[in-house]
């Protein structure tokens, strides 16, 4: 029987209980100790997030400090009575902190009181704040006494630039090469009876190792449908067997019928795969366990897909702790080398040998997957507001974008088109990160020709603008709807068609198809998994072709249309929207967040509503916290 009132080929709107699904999963910041330089991070972090309102679009200037600090410093001294503290005692101070911290006997102190607080607090299950905390503690002292705690950090933050450097998140900006842009070139339509490729994008996949078909879909944790769930009231259902619309990951044997079962998508000519293969059971997650993740669905993919070649990228859940990425300059057991060395291993069949070299080194790599292309894949983890290693230094971490650009320049010398793929969208990023790529971007706009994202779960676009006026189109980049149906949702996938394999190619997406598996219906007794189309994005939206003024101009239309904005809406969840009626706020917000390919830039929404407060409008839009 259907439980949730699916028709056949239509989503239904999630429950007001399924949408109120939500848990923070954000690490534990053990934030506990030293509440003052707590206090300090705390307004730095929320520094990150202010607006920046010019419309003058170009990278952040240069700063020795964000100019919040400089007002607060003598605040800060004051506050704690640090007036008359002198730089060597300041120093001397935070050395002796930074060695009292690393002791073991200090650090399970540490981690039994955040551990309580978190009970206290009811921040989540008991058993999720024991494993979670200690899971985190070791990296989380690491990272703190080596940035906020540091005697140089902390010292120049509390007495001044004289005494010490505090940059924490401070602005910086890569450079580019001093060879004039070429003139924007929009690329010209296909001629009639070009070749067309098709892509097949696969991100966000989340394999639950533990899913358990009948057990609690609602049950305390933050991951639910497994082992340790419970069973649920008598009153409703359990966890259906292909999946389920609530705060749950997917089996394997949903994935073995996503992946055989793409024949009518296909035949393929590649396939881009953005990352995030483990569950989102992150309070208990080992190195072994995301390894075993790693290996599995790379065989699953293999076994599935054959000889068709395979891209990847790195998805913020493949280490653990999650988000935890630490620039190539951490080495010894906390580096990624355990995990960069082991996915080398797993898709050397897919990678050359120098792109395997930088995967190994930190996670991003660039390869020719055909004449005229270039694919570049980011790990986008070292722009990421949640990977808490990048406290230490933000500048360009791993120097990927000054790499990126490096790849760009060369490609624009040889005349080839590039694309880049990733797991986290640029408009999610580290301020600073987000408008240097920006302004990569549109300086290689020629050369440019797609970018696809994943990360959101849900099915969204973000556009690209000229930085003198911020009104030109020039790029897009796609953020394609997950595999798993965490929180709420259907399975699904994307296929790409993109300009195809030929000289003069543009390489440019053409169009795009989202197929999904209708949970309600596979659940159905006696039923077998059908994966369907579930749009076309040219036909469905009315798009003259999908350039960057094509979604440009759509957001602008459902702006005014409020039924073509439903239709996005139901799609943007994958056929299984919320209950609750997107309304006027709530429409502008999501519509804003296509226009926000830069981090806190609300000038780019700023036509969207003249009238609102573009903070307000951008301040509204909320990220999602669980990807």
């Amino acid at each position: 029987m259907s439980r949730h009132g699916l028709s056949p080929g239509q989503g239904h709107p999630r429950s007001s209980r399924d949408q109120g699904l939500e848990r923070s999963s954000r690490a534990p910041h053990l934030r506990l100790f030293w509440l003052g330089l707590g206090l300090a991070l705390m307004l730095v972090l929320t520094d990150s997030l202010v607006p920046w309102a010019s419309v003058r679009a170009h990278p952040l200037p240069a700063q020795n400090h964000p100019a919040r600090f400089n007002g607060l410093r003598p605040d800060l001294k004051d506050t704690f009575g640090w007036r008359n503290l002198s730089c060597p005692v300041c120093k001397s101070l935070f050395t002796a902190i930074n060695f009292g911290l690393k002791q073991e006997p200090s650090i399970m102190w540490l981690g039994s009181v955040a551990t309580k607080l978190c009970k206290i607090l009811n921040i989540a299950p008991p058993n999720v704040c024991q494993s979670a905390i200690h899971l985190f503690e070791d990296d989380m002292v690491e990272v703190w006494t080596r940035s906020v705690l540091s005697p140089s950090e902390a010292c120049g933050l509390l007495l001044g630039s004289s005494c010490g450097h505090w940059d924490i998140f401070s602005s910086w900006n890569i450079s580019l090469p001093a060879v004039p842009k070429p003139i924007p070139k929009p690329p010209a339509p296909p001629a009639p009876g070009a070749p067309v490729s098709r892509v097949l994008f696969l991100t966000d996949l989340h394999w639950d190792h533990d899913y358990l078909e009948g057990t609690d879909p609602n049950c305390p944790d933050p991951l639910c449908c497994r082992k340790g769930s419970g069973l649920p009231p008598t009153s409703q259902p359990g966890a259906g067997f292909w999946g389920e619309y609530s705060k749950c990951d997917l089996p394997l044997r949903t994935l073995e019928s996503l992946l055989s079962g793409l024949g009518p998508a296909g035949p393929f000519d590649m396939v881009y795969w953005t990352g995030d293969i483990p569950a989102h059971d992150i309070w208990q997650q080992s190195r072994q366990d995301q390894l075993r993740a790693l290996n599995t669905i790379t065989d699953l993919v293999k076994k599935f897909l054959g000889p068709v070649p395979v891209y990847p990228a790195v998805g913020n859940h493949e280490s653990t702790p999650v988000n935890g990425f630490p620039p190539p300059f951490i080495e010894g057991n906390q580096s990624s080398r355990w995990l960069y060395d082991a996915m080398a291993k797993a898709w050397e069949p897919w990678l050359p040998a120098e792109a395997l070299r930088t995967l190994r080194i930190a996670g991003f790599y660039a390869l020719s997957p055909r004449p005229g292309l270039r694919l570049i894949s980011l790990n986008m983890n070292f722009c990421s507001r949640e990977n808490f290693w990048l406290l230490i230094n933000s500048t360009d971490p791993a120097g990927q974008l000054q790499w990126l650009v490096g790849e760009l320049q060369a490609a624009e010398d040889r005349g080839d088109k590039v694309h880049i793929i990733g797991h986290i969208p640029p408009g999610h990023c580290l301020k600073s990160w987000s408008w240097n790529y920006y302004h990569i971007i549109a300086r290689y706009e020629n050369t440019v020709a797609g970018q696809f994202f994943g990360h959101n779960h849900v099915d969204e676009f973000e556009v690209f603008y000229d930085e003198e006026t911020l009104s030109r189109p020039l790029a897009v980049a796609f953020l394609a709807p997950s595999a798993t149906t965490y929180i709420g949702l259907n399975p699904g996938y994307r296929v790409y068609q993109i300009d195809g394999n030929y000289s003069g190619s543009s390489h440019v997406v053409l169009d795009h198809e989202t197929y999904i598996l209708n949970l309600t219906e596979a659940n159905a007794p006696g039923a077998t998994p059908h994966w369907h189309l579930l749009y076309r994005a040219r036909e469905t939206y009315g798009l003259p072709n999908a350039l960057p003024a094509a979604w440009h101009d759509l957001v602008y239309r459902m702006r005014d249309d409020d039924q073509l904005f439903q239709t996005f809406w139901f799609l943007y969840h994958k056929g299984h929207p919320p209950a609750e009626h997107c309304g006027a706020p709530c429409r502008l917000a999501t519509l804003c967040a296509q226009l926000s390919a830069r981090a806190d830039s609300p000038a780019l929404c700023r036509h969207l509503a003249p009238n609102e407060s573009l903070s307000n409008v951008q301040g509204s839009w909320r990220r999602p916290l669980f990807c």
